[in-house]
């Protein structure tokens, strides 16, 4: 999925919609973008929904994304509404949890590797 706004045309983009220079460049996409089940884009909606997943163990970050803890902590609301600076990482994993519902899991990524039996895979290569 991508930003509700990735139809709009962008300065950076020389006047190219978002969704078409993702499209140029190969990237698979859902048709539309990145929306609740009933097509809401609430942003309330969203952090409620990954609140409730991080409170009930659904939802994990590595350790080791520190950029995304960072922004994280710094994430705040003023007056009321959410300060929408240096924000990005929190709106994609909004965006990610709105759309959970599109997710595939590819089944053959968990059968057991095949390796000799005390053979080391420090890179995980035989995963």
């Amino acid at each position: 999925a991508w930003p509700r706004d990735g139809r709009r045309e962008t300065l950076e983009g020389a006047g190219v919609a978002l969704a078409r220079q993702y499209a140029a460049h190969g990237l698979n996409m859902l048709s539309s973008h990145a929306q609740f089940a009933d097509g809401s884009v609430s942003v309330e909606a969203g952090l409620m929904e990954m609140l409730d997943r991080m409170q009930s163990g659904r939802f994990k970050v590595f350790s080791t994304l520190l950029p995304w803890f960072e922004e994280f902590r710094l994430y705040h609301r003023k007056d009321g509404q959410v300060v929408k600076l240096r924000d990005d990482l929190m709106a994609a994993t909004r965006y990610g949890v709105m759309m959970l519902r599109e997710a595939v899991v590819d089944p053959a990524e968990f059968k057991t590797a095949r390796r000799r039996a005390g053979q080391s895979d420090p890179l995980g290569a035989f995963r």
